[in-house]
């Protein structure tokens, strides 16, 4: 037999599709999508999650009594009878809020049965049939609830199969048929695009609200591995300062020192080549944290003794600030004793305060205080409430500074305390541990290294 044309899908091929589609239909009208959990289970407030349960309660109690009297009054139904088919349509409505396809399960066999009983009771030519007034209207809300629970597939066979039973009953009996069957599928139809609407835009929502908060989780990891590659460049220059020392040193002591055995010159060789590696892996590191077409900074790194400068450009911008400098702290800061990761992350927190304070409450009066207590630089930051509320130039901020000062004081082993005051103002507190205390070392001269 020749192969069939290309574009031409076998019949075995099609056949095979239509009894997959078959099985994954029956299996989700036989299977719920759900696990048996309320709607508006993960509600935050309470009366919501008691919501359903309120209106499935209400429907059978409106229901079950109403389908009585219309069975009994306007179909002659027996009053055992009208009350076990109102039972079997109407009960399966408290299963609506957490079962809502084992619900329409039950009312519509139920409904079949109701017509088929009705069919028997030799109705008259003009009542509806085969689903009665109270039958369409508590179909309608298991639809509804099938919408905003089930998959698109199996809404579909709901619809289908509601259908189907309506135009076998109406073949069965058309003089009996008044256009409930048509009515039925119409506005089933109708509310069940409604419900899968709902649903499609709420899962939306849902799934919104999911990526914004891995967005601002991954937005938040990113400024943390920004601030500490910027910390990692700024720290570079404050240890190639330092190994540039070594270096000098180790190259320098056999001419500075005399009468040296060759093991000491070999070993200051030795000091100075790791330093000159380190520094070229350094260097290498750099050249990796920082970004594509970024150019390193050639002024020096900024410390305490430029905190009088910062504060003073900040007072020309037309933020009221003060500072307030203990007289130790200058006198340490003025012949360096104070160590460089420390003194360059004393100055970037003042820096970010102040940046803070102009960006969330301009015109605030703030003080700036530096001292140094126990073994620990303290930096103090206040500013009060700003003089026009409601007029920040940035409304929301990213939490970029606040990470910046967290990771700098980790760096250096310190505290770091901030938060709102209760008169509307700000707080940054910053405790950066100092070396212990040592006596200078006496010069060194030729004859006594």
């Amino acid at each position: 037999m020749p192969p069939s044309p290309a574009g031409s899908p076998p019949a075995d091929g099609l056949l095979s599709a239509a009894r997959r589609n078959l099985r994954e239909l029956t299996h989700g009208l036989s299977h719920a999508s759900h696990p048996p959990t309320p709607l508006l289970a993960g509600s935050p407030h309470r009366w919501l999650r008691l919501l359903p349960y309120a209106v499935v309660l209400a429907l059978a109690a409106v229901f079950i009594p109403v389908t009585v009297q219309v069975l009994t009054g306007d179909y002659g139904v027996p009053g055992g009878l009208a009350g076990a088919l109102a039972v079997g349509q109407a009960a399966p409505l408290l299963m609506l809020a957490h079962r809502p396809l084992q619900a329409w399960w039950i009312v519509f066999t139920a409904d079949i049965v109701g017509a088929l009983v009705l069919l028997g009771q030799g109705m008259r030519p003009d009542t509806i049939w085969p689903w009665t007034p109270p039958v369409m209207i508590g179909y309608l809300f298991v639809l509804l609830a099938l919408g905003l629970r089930e998959s698109r597939r199996t809404v579909v066979g709901v619809w289908l199969l509601t259908g189907s039973a309506g135009l076998l009953l109406h073949l069965s009996a058309p003089s009996h048929s008044d256009g409930g069957a048509l009515l039925l599928f119409v506005l089933g139809g109708v509310v069940l695009v409604i419900g899968a609407a709902v649903r499609e835009r709420s899962e939306a929502q849902r799934r919104l609200v999911e990526q914004e908060t891995i967005s601002e989780a991954e937005r938040a990891q990113r400024t943390l591995l920004e601030e500490r590659t910027r910390i990692a460049r700024e720290l570079h220059d404050v240890v190639a300062h330092h190994m540039s020392v070594i270096t000098v040193q180790a190259d320098s002591a056999p001419y500075r020192i005399g009468q040296m055995s060759d093991e000491v010159r070999a070993e200051f060789a030795s000091i100075a080549a790791g330093a000159r590696e380190s520094l070229t892996e350094m260097r290498r590191l750099l050249s990796v944290l920082r970004s594509d077409g970024s150019r390193g900074e050639l002024a020096p790194q900024p410390g305490l003794d430029r905190v009088q400068q910062l504060v003073e450009a900040t007072v020309r911008a037309g933020l009221p600030a003060e500072l307030s400098m203990a007289a130790d702290v200058a006198e340490v800061v003025e012949r360096g004793g104070i160590p460089q990761a420390v003194d360059l992350s004393a100055y970037r927190i003042v820096q970010e305060s102040l940046a803070n304070v102009v960006r969330h409450a301009p015109g605030a009066g703030t003080r700036v205080s530096v001292t140094a207590q126990d073994g620990h630089l303290t930096v103090l930051v206040v500013n009060g409430r700003a003089p026009r509320p409601g007029s920040p130039l940035e409304a929301s901020g990213t939490g970029h500074g606040l990470v910046g000062m967290r990771e700098r004081v980790r760096l250096t082993g310190g505290t770091l305390d901030t938060g709102p005051l209760p008169d509307g103002g700000f707080r940054v507190a910053a405790r950066l541990p100092l070396p212990p205390n040592r006596p200078p070392s006496a010069p060194v001269t030729p004859e006594e290294p």
